[in-house]
């Protein structure tokens, strides 16, 4: 097997990272990180709007095997999350491994040699055992196309490529878009400009975030005693963990979550119509629920208007809406989000090619998204992903879901170590299948299928994004990889 690395990995956001530091660590350097920007991070590194930070507990939001002391608040902001990352990778040695502006256009599958051959947007070419996927599952911008939107002779640009030269001050700007991006752009711009209007085509429920610093004392004690710090992240791990059980069919936890909501919309917003507006009808969890603390206040403010009638066309001057109100504007930004679910809309900028030409960005996008346990695919022998389909969460952090994802990718490279010279495993179509079915029935009785229109669905009306349980079933379902699930192909060498 003539190969020059034995895994491959593309991005280097945490998933990319996490993976290159578990083999690192192991002892494994013989792998090469594959970044299309100049710079790693991911998400972390391309969304710098005003305001942007997790909705996830610091201590949670970060890697039990790399823990950081030093977090300053308990939802920590973009900048601090990206310098973890990369302080993280520079400590590990992982950045020297990986080649940046490199954007992997094909991975060909050779079914002779066992082996991926990867090639980027440079021309570079490389052969590696094992390709793991790991770019992510939001990463392209969704970007509305409205009648009219080239005569439009104001600023224009997405939340998530936020134009930082444009100084908003004095501005009157429309928002357009109310999810997770919206309710901490909105309120971070709001002391600024002169006029804010805020387009809202379905209302989101929100709930407190009580975000606050840690103290001096709090921090001392993350490093001075580690098992405060772990008995942190536990407790916060197992909270969200009972607070899950409102997604995936505990009725009654989630009525009590939607009356906690709707407190909080009769608590901070005083004009009791806007507060109506502002309250959703769909069960609640069945979009992403959101967290904020001063989303809701922001709408008390008299230059702030909340726009429920939907747009019609972009004019010169700013916004048509369909009830023929012109909104005058200097700046329009799209917080709309990202392309995830929809069949219809997945990426083809790269290919996958497994056994006998399958193309399988190409069969996601007639068939759907689909794998096994979210990490491999039958008919892709060593293909692996990290946070690939229906594994996604709407109630803790996804860096715990990748960790048990990297349990079960370095038991699968530890299995194929005991092969013959050629030989590869490659997923039974069969167990694919029923697996899939099997989340596709679990999920029937989840939140998500209560009738609400979100990213989470298809445009075939299948859930290809999240994952129908708690984390704790996840973790016990990946933690070794179950081999008799896999046939053996390729030719002794």
């Amino acid at each position: 097997m003539n190969i020059d690395y034995q895994v491959g990995i593309i991005g280097a956001g945490f998933g990319g990272l996490g993976a290159a530091i578990q083999l690192h660590r192991l002892g494994n350097d013989n792998f090469i990180v594959f970044e299309r920007a100049s710079e790693l991070g991911g998400t972390w590194r391309d969304n710098t709007y005003p305001g942007c930070a997790c909705d996830v507990p610091s201590h949670l939001y970060s890697f039990s095997f790399e823990p950081n002391s030093e977090w300053s608040r308990s939802y920590s902001g973009q900048a601090e999350i990206l310098d973890y990352l990369r302080n993280t990778a520079q400590r590990n040695g992982i950045t020297e491994k990986i080649r940046f502006n490199s954007e992997v256009k094909s991975a060909i599958f050779d079914e002779k040699e066992g082996v991926w051959e990867i090639k980027d947007q440079n021309g570079f070419t490389c052969r590696v055992q094992f390709l793991l996927s790991a770019t992510g599952p939001l990463n392209r911008p969704n970007r509305p196309k409205w009648k009219g939107q080239e005569l439009f002779k104001g600023k224009i640009f997405h939340s998530a490529e936020w134009d930082h030269s444009y100084d908003l001050a004095g501005k009157r700007v429309a928002v357009i878009g109310t999810g997770a991006s919206a309710i901490q752009i909105v309120p971070n711009i709001a002391p600024v400009v002169s006029q804010l209007f805020v387009f809202q085509r379905t209302p989101a429920w929100v709930m407190p975030r009580h975000d606050r610093n840690f103290t001096s004392l709090e921090q001392g004690l993350f490093k001075a005693i580690p098992g405060f710090r772990i008995l942190y992240r536990e407790f916060y791990y197992w909270l969200n963990e009972f607070f899950g059980m409102q997604f995936v069919g505990n009725k009654i936890m989630n009525k009590i979550a939607a009356w906690a909501a709707k407190r909080h919309i009769q608590k901070t917003v005083k004009d009791p119509e806007i507060a109506k507006k502002l309250t959703p009808e769909y069960t609640i969890g069945c979009k992403r629920i959101l967290l904020s603390d001063d989303y809701f206040p922001t709408f008390n403010l008299p230059h702030v208007s909340l726009q429920c009638d939907a747009i019609a066309e972009l004019i010169p001057e700013g916004i048509l809406t369909q009830s023929g109100e012109k909104v005058e504007v200097d700046a329009i930004i799209f917080s709309t989000g990202f392309v995830a679910a929809d069949v219809d809309d997945v990426a083809l900028e790269y290919q996958f090619i497994g056994l006998n030409g399958r193309n399988l960005l190409m069969e996601w996008k007639e068939k759907g998204a689909e794998a096994y346990k979210g990490i491999t695919v039958s008919g892709f022998p060593n293909l692996l992903l990290l946070l690939g389909p229906n594994t996604g969460l709407g109630h803790t952090s996804v860096v715990h879901m990748m960790e048990s994802q990297l349990n079960y990718i370095l038991d699968y490279l530890g299995h194929s170590k005991t092969l013959k010279k050629g030989k590869y495993y490659d997923l039974n179509p069969q167990v694919q299948e029923r697996y899939n079915q099997r989340l596709q029935d679990e999920l029937k009785n989840t939140v998500w299928s209560s009738g609400c229109k979100s990213w989470y669905v298809n445009s075939a009306g299948r859930n290809t994004t999240l994952w129908p349980k708690l984390t704790v079933a996840y973790r016990r379902e990946t933690r070794v990889m179950d081999v008799e699930n896999y046939l053996i192909k390729g030719k002794s060498m």
